[in-house]
């Protein structure tokens, strides 16, 4: 199947609104406790960032840096203990937390006492109850080892996301990803064997050289272990990565081509073998247990806020504020943030330093962007309940180019905003075509670090 309209399908992957790359310096550093006080408190989210890998895929973006000098996971287990101090302490009395994640780089590359460590963090010093509340966490497949997986499962870790990428070991070479298959099915073992509830394994489609065959291929070898949820990513090639340093293979319009076909089968085989479609890029098995994830990246729906984000790479929300620490993707400004966090007294850290205001444009945006962006839809009567307007009176414009388009799914029962099966394989699409003016015009004057 051809791509049958002329906008590329694949121009920016909106896991978070706004990005990074439209945060700025906020010079008046204001304080946590004013930014928390009137906010409501009563079901946060709690993330917590773990900047470390063993290795750097040829794709990857994220904030981390490979390996950890001698000492440094143990600075940075200190400075977290330190932000987490002085959070909880902005945050105050009546704080409570219904979520809970361990994302990155690889929390795994912690060792098992570390891991230990970052669970009393949450606990300890957060208040966080992770034995009672949903607690994600991914990994890698040379980090899943069985003592780290036991302090996770002991520690009520109800979801465990594996980042295998392919099976077939000459993809994984062509990704700049050293791993070998037998190596992935060893963890995958572990993982099992470990009794985490909810196994999520990541695939990727439009690797250099990967084929139809070898993409159900990889897609079998996955469901062979029947795994609660699988992701499809479509692969991106992004300034400062590996992957972005080399010439490519194809044109534009037959990477495009290719990765739509990918994706088609990808998503038709998966719904043909008991999995339901949830995003564009994430599947559930439809006898899954459900467990709600709060995730700091991948497909968090959250339309609300009340995030709260410890670790130098991680974001907190607020009503009308989203902050973090400064962002970058070159290795050597990398290492230079997490210098600079673990260095950082308690005092330091109740303060914002980069984000966006989030106005009531802005809210409207997200809100519509991370409801629509979900196969199940936008419920109108929800948004209109928050903004006093339905969406159809916010954005016409943009919803009537999506209906012409095809991309908007007409047979949606009333009160429901949802897409097409073209809109969701589109979404990569349809999300950046939301973002506000003044988002665009900063993220375009983003100087790549």
């Amino acid at each position: 199947m051809t791509i049958t309209t002329t906008v590329r399908p694949y121009q920016s992957y909106v896991y978070a609104y706004p990005h990074k790359t439209a945060y700025h310096a906020l010079t008046d550093r204001p304080a946590l406790r004013e930014l928390w006080a009137d906010e409501p408190k009563d079901a946060l989210s709690l993330y917590l960032h773990i900047p470390f890998c063993e290795v750097r895929c040829g794709f990857c973006n994220l904030f981390t840096r490979i390996g950890a000098p001698e000492g440094l996971t143990t600075a940075y287990l200190d400075a977290l203990e330190r932000q987490a101090d002085a959070v909880s302490e902005a945050l105050g009395d009546g704080a409570r937390f219904a979520a809970a994640a361990f994302g990155g780089g690889t929390p795994t590359f912690l060792e098992a006492a570390e891991l230990e460590r970052l669970c009393d963090i949450a606990e300890k010093r957060m208040g966080a109850d992770l034995a009672a509340v949903p607690l994600s966490v991914e990994a890698s497949p040379a980090t899943a080892t069985a003592d780290r997986l036991a302090v996770l499962a002991a520690r009520g870790a109800t979801r465990l996301s594996l980042g295998v990428q392919s099976f077939v070991d000459a993809e994984a070479r062509s990704a700049v990803r050293p791993q070998r298959r037998a190596d992935v099915e060893a963890a995958l073992t572990r993982i099992r064997e470990a009794g985490i509830p909810v196994l999520n394994i990541d695939l990727i489609y439009g690797i250099d050289g990967q084929s139809e065959r070898s993409w159900l291929r990889s897609l079998d070898a996955a469901l062979a272990w029947r795994p609660e949820e699988l992701y499809l990513y479509p692969l991106y090639v992004r300034p400062l990565t590996g992957l972005g340093r080399k010439e490519a293979a194809e044109s534009d319009h037959e990477w495009d081509e290719r990765r739509l076909r990918l994706y088609r089968l990808g998503r038709d085989h998966l719904l043909g073998r008991g999995y339901e479609q949830v995003s564009m890029r994430m599947f559930r098995r439809a006898d899954a247990p459900s467990t709600a994830s709060a995730t700091g990246g991948e497909d968090y729906a959250c339309q609300t806020d009340g995030m709260i984000g410890l670790g130098c790479g991680a974001r907190s929300y607020t009503s009308g504020l989203h902050y973090s620490f400064d962002y970058a993707v070159d290795m050597r400004e990398i290492r230079g943030i997490i210098d600079d966090y673990v260095s950082r007294p308690a005092a330091d850290f109740g303060h914002a330093e980069h984000g966006r205001a989030i106005t009531g444009d802005e809210a409207r945006r997200r809100h519509l962007l991370q409801s629509v962006l979900q196969a199940e839809g936008l419920e109108v009567a929800a948004y209109r309940a928050r903004f006093a307007a339905d969406p159809a009176e916010d954005f016409p414009e943009e919803l009537a180019r999506f209906a012409a388009r095809g991309w908007l799914d007409p047979a949606a029962e009333p009160g429901r905003l949802r897409l097409s099966a073209e809109g969701l394989a589109h979404s990569d699409a349809l999300g950046p075509e939301l973002f506000s003016p003044a988002v665009r015009a900063a993220m375009a004057a983003y100087e790549a670090k």
